[in-house]
């Protein structure tokens, strides 16, 4: 058994983000190829995706799956009629003798969309793990903590043709399930999407990437592509386009993975700790637009809050909810001038709060050559509260918050004393730096914004000192405690931009930092909060709980699971994992009752 040093545990510093550096060039070619065996080759370690790109090697090794257990389910190849093979002969050239060496070649890739950087490292794609059992843990595990730790992220099964942004994977779950003290099992999985299911049957990618394909004259022509490919059959559009690869919620008897491109997918637990994924969802036939990948459960009424918006077609964003047993609300139709990029929102006890900010959708520049996810600069940023409940959005308050923009929102709460909705967020600049070039560090504050709904004026702060400026992204609060006031957040240390190199437990009201460092070249992702189990033992206090999140050690090439004391940030325990975990997004843990009422 391998025994990991323990980091550093408490710490207060300052922090800087990394300047970017240069431009890589594009010098990288990839042929659609599938990930189908277990070998984990990697990318170079020392090749930071959005920051560092010179040393971009010109390929990237795609490592290949084992074979599927009998949980997972396998299409066979697609058969053709004699008029679709030969369209797709004929597609297919067009694709590769036009879109891509008269199109694409000639003027070369961004950083934001090069594969060499996006999808280098521990960013690079792995294979599927079945379970694994009795894995090594050193030290010990809180034995309250029973249920599955599961995390989502992107990982593409097919080597890019061109552009790849991170976010454009397939979606893949790793999950853990611990019971009793022990590490039960490790597996991971993609989500079986009705999308990766076409494109596997297929051999080869057919649908287009939302980020690293859709800009420009090259994007209206793989948008061209795959509409004729639909016409002639090869694709069928109408049964999901998503990829699934960002939240995680588990509601009603379902363990949902969402993306905000299609309706979320369930996936099944099952008793041997492998991963099912079961289709999509649409909540019995209720829902018929996609959904937001961070749906927000209320933990005093058991209602899960969501939105879903449309970049081609008004009404840009609808808002809508479901009961505790799965029932769906009427949609409350919020009418916006034009499409706005609504990735996060927030709840109170008795509100949701929208923001409605500057990075907006703009499908007419891909005529002018450019990226249809544009910073609109004569725009004002705002946030709108609206009632849980509401009939429809002449309930909305608008409130303006200029040069306001937040990827992630961590929650909200209501100032009964001065009609102020608060809520906190990390306000990043440039707001679109994440999906365009920008010369410019980029910044993520956490910050107080106060809403006033009787004056509709805002003021907000930053909740650090500027002494103690770090980079803080991807986290959570206490979930029991979602919509109300809250003391703590949890959240990643997002330096050097875009790796985590630890997490902080952040004072909200003082601004006190407390983190949690990972140690040199070991990196992670979203701190997961699993708070005391009531029924266990009583609650000493807000932060009684246990902070859950994979790290990676980039020398060595193994992952890890660390179990930290959310209260006092110590290391209490560290599960050795069989295979490597890329960097990923969103997790939730699902508690072993929960598992053995899922459908």
């Amino acid at each position: 058994m391998q025994t990991l040093t323990t980091p550093s545990s408490v710490s207060i510093q300052r922090h800087r983000p990394r300047p970017t550096g240069t431009r890589a060039p594009n010098l990288v070619r990839f042929s659609a190829r599938a990930i189908s065996s277990g070998a984990a080759a990697r990318a170079p370690a020392h090749l930071s995706p959005f920051v560092d790109a010179p040393q971009a090697k010109s390929a990237i090794a795609f490592p290949k799956a084992p074979a599927a257990g009998s949980a997972r389910r396998v299409d066979e190849k697609k058969k053709l009629n004699f008029f679709q093979r030969a369209a797709a002969v004929a597609l297919d050239a067009f694709e590769e003798g036009f879109v891509a060496n008269v199109l694409e070649k000639p003027h070369g890739l961004s950083r934001t969309v090069d594969p060499a950087v996006q999808i280098a490292g521990n960013f690079a794609p792995v294979g599927e793990t079945p379970p694994v059992q009795s894995l090594p843990v050193s030290g010990r595990i809180p034995p309250f903590i029973n249920g599955v730790y599961a995390r989502n992220g992107a990982n593409p099964h097919f080597d890019p043709v061109a552009g790849h942004h991170l976010f454009d994977g397939d979606g893949m779950v790793h999950a853990l399930r611990i019971r009793n003290g022990v590490a039960e099992t490790y597996a991971s999985r993609f989500t079986d999407t009705e999308r990766l299911r076409q494109e596997r049957a297929l051999g080869r990618p057919m649908f287009p990437k939302a980020i690293g394909e859709l800009h420009g004259h090259s994007g209206i022509a793989r948008l061209a592509l795959f509409y004729a490919r639909s016409a002639c059959g090869l694709v069928d559009p109408s049964r999901g386009t998503g990829v699934a690869n960002a939240g995680l919620v588990y509601f009603n008897g379902h363990l949902l993975a969402m993306s905000e491109d299609d309706i979320p997918y369930h996936v099944r637990v099952t008793e041997a700790g492998d991963l099912q994924t079961v289709g999509r969802y649409d909540f019995d036939g209720q829902l018929e637009c996609p959904m937001i990948a961070h749906p927000k459960l209320d933990p005093a009424t058991g209602q899960l809050h969501a939105l879903s918006y449309d970049v081609i077609k008004k009404p840009y964003l609808k808002y809508f909810y479901f009961a505790a047993d799965g029932t769906k609300s009427a949609d409350v139709e919020i009418p916006l001038d034009q499409p706005t990029m609504i990735h996060d929102f927030a709840i109170t006890e008795n509100f949701v709060v929208v923001p409605d900010h500057q990075v907006v959708f703009k499908l007419q520049e891909m005529l002018r050559g450019g990226s249809p996810v544009v910073l609109d600069k004569e725009k004002t940023s705002r946030f709108g509260v609206l009632p849980k409940c509401a009939a429809d959005a002449s309930e909305m308050v608008w409130v303006d918050v200029p040069d306001c923009f937040c990827f992630h929102l961590w929650n909200a709460w209501e100032e009964e004393d001065t009609d102020e909705v608060v809520v906190i967020g990390s306000c990043m600049t440039p707001a679109d730096s994440i999906f365009n070039e920008s010369d410019e560090c980029l910044e993520s504050v956490l910050t107080e914004i106060r809403l006033n709904t009787r004056t509709g004026e805002s003021t907000r702060r930053p909740i650090l000192a500027p002494s103690q400026q770090v980079n803080l992204e991807v986290g959570m609060v206490n979930s029991t405690l979602l919509g109300r006031k809250t003391r703590y957040a949890y959240l990643a240390v997002a330096e050097p931009w875009p790796k985590v190199s630890g997490f902080a437990k952040v004072d909200l009201a003082t601004g006190e930092l407390t983190k949690f460092d990972y140690g040199e070249g070991r990196f992670g992702g979203e701190p997961c909060f699993v708070p005391m189990d009531p029924a266990a033992a009583s609650p000493r206090g807000e932060d009684d709980g246990y902070i859950l999140t994979f790290v990676h050690d980039e020398r060595a090439g193994t992952s890890e699971l660390l179990v930290v004391n959310a209260a006092d940030m110590r290391l209490e325990a560290t599960i050795q994992l069989p295979s490597r975990v890329p960097y990923g997004f969103h997790g939730t843990f699902v508690k072993a009752s929960e598992l053995e009422s899922q459908a």
